[in-house]
């Protein structure tokens, strides 16, 4: 059942299909309206084409699902030449709903799962996402497109085999600001630049992002003066590869119980010391005591991240060259390569020495792990448009309980 009411009515219950009706003392319906605005074009037109009755859900009231009925026009716009359907600001995009309960939705949805929502509203649950992109267009529109001056560059795999979209953030606002592409290449990222404007495009000063080429390329092609800050994360992740090639090399070279205080101690060999438990810090313990090759290893992994607190370009690469001395003697060929990227990418590692170029790294890394969260969540989104929307609005502040005022 479904109810009509109005705040300071009384009810009233007619026996024309058990609808509720507002009714009070010396109630007059209101006049007509004169016109109504072209929904293609936004003219108001005086002249209408036909009206039907129309019904919208609106917001619910004690556990009663509220529902709006109301008169709606088809107009001949003499600007388009043609038929519309008049323009409703309350009414959402679905017009079998009011705004503000496409807002109701849309703010459920921040903290539940769409099929949670679906279950609580009596909803479809392509309903339910239909009414959450219109909350999360409404966030982006309000939070509109800023023009960044560092920007923070990563890829995510939408599915399995490859396939990866990229992620533009802005560092100094701490929020995505651009989803898109069809991979990785130079010509997904040339798309950023086309959608962010020449004019926004030249405000760009810092871009940290990995090493990958077709991303450097594309962005000395259209931001010639930005200075390149490779990021701390994936550099470690390319020691810590190195570190396990380190161990795999040496569970190969044993035998016995030597090659027992190494197998099965992956994990516990790349974690950090903080991470492990009290039995992790034991078995590392022991590990690193029984071969002296992977202790050095560990010690050298663990002393590069110093590379990064130094605030002079100068004393950062005396640093780089004594932990490459270091090497010498010791037989560690991954940690040699390793070395030698580092001295083909030296000028990006070395420009965030300068103080005017510390920007939050880790908040590229922490924004793949929210949206890791996000796609288990739902367990993946076919919708590519809707996974977009999801990225960069939960990165906004929720709206407020006025975004969809209207005449209701």
């Amino acid at each position: 059942s479904f109810a009509v009411l109005s705040s300071g009515l009384r009810r009233a219950v007619p026996d024309n299909g058990g609808v509720r009706r507002s009714l009070r003392a010396g109630y007059h319906p209101a006049a007509p309206k004169k016109t109504a605005v072209c929904s293609c074009c936004g003219y108001r037109c005086r002249s209408r084409y036909d009206q039907r009755t129309c019904r919208a859900r609106d917001l619910s009231v004690a556990g009663w699902r509220i529902y709006v009925e109301f008169e709606r026009w088809r107009v001949r716009c003499p600007r388009c030449r043609s038929v519309f359907v008049e323009r409703l600001d309350w009414l959402a995009k679905n017009p079998r709903y009011t705004q503000r309960f496409a807002m109701h939705v849309g703010a459920l949805c921040r903290e539940m799962t769409n099929k949670a929502v679906a279950e609580l509203e009596h909803l479809h649950d392509s309903t339910v996402k239909d009414l959450d992109k219109v909350y999360m267009r409404a966030q982006v529109a309000r939070a509109g497109t800023p023009a960044p001056r560092a920007i923070g560059v990563d890829e995510i795999a939408v599915r399995k085999g490859h396939d990866y979209r990229i992620v533009v953030s802005d560092l100094d606002r701490g929020r995505p600001i651009w989803v898109g592409g069809q991979g990785r290449r130079e010509e997904d990222f040339d798309r950023f630049f086309a959608a962010l404007g020449a004019k926004k495009t030249a405000r760009i000063k810092i871009a940290a992002m990995d090493m990958w080429k077709p991303f450097r390329k594309s962005l000395l092609k259209n931001v010639p003066r930005a200075r390149i800050i490779y990021d701390k994360f994936h550099i470690m992740r390319h020691l810590s590869d190195a570190l396990d090639r380190v161990r795999r090399d040496e569970y190969h070279r044993l035998t016995g119980k030597e090659r027992s205080y190494i197998k099965g101690q992956r994990y516990t060999l790349l974690s950090h010391w903080d991470n492990l438990t009290l039995e992790g810090r034991r078995a590392l313990r022991k590990l690193l005591k029984a071969n002296n090759r992977i202790n050095v290893a560990y010690l050298l992994k663990e002393s590069f991240g110093q590379l990064w607190d130094y605030q002079s370009e100068g004393w950062a690469r005396r640093f780089f060259e004594n932990w490459r001395e270091s090497l010498k003697w010791q037989r560690l060929e991954p940690y040699k390569k390793f070395a030698a990227m580092i001295e083909r990418h030296w000028d990006g590692i070395a420009s965030y020495c300068h103080p005017e170029n510390k920007v939050s790294l880790g908040m590229v890394e922490g924004l793949n792990n929210k949206i890791r969260v996000l796609q288990r969540r739902a367990y993946g989104y076919r919708d590519e448009e809707y996974l977009k929307l999801k990225i960069i609005a939960a990165f906004l502040p929720p709206l407020g309980r006025n975004a969809a005022n209207g005449p209701l």
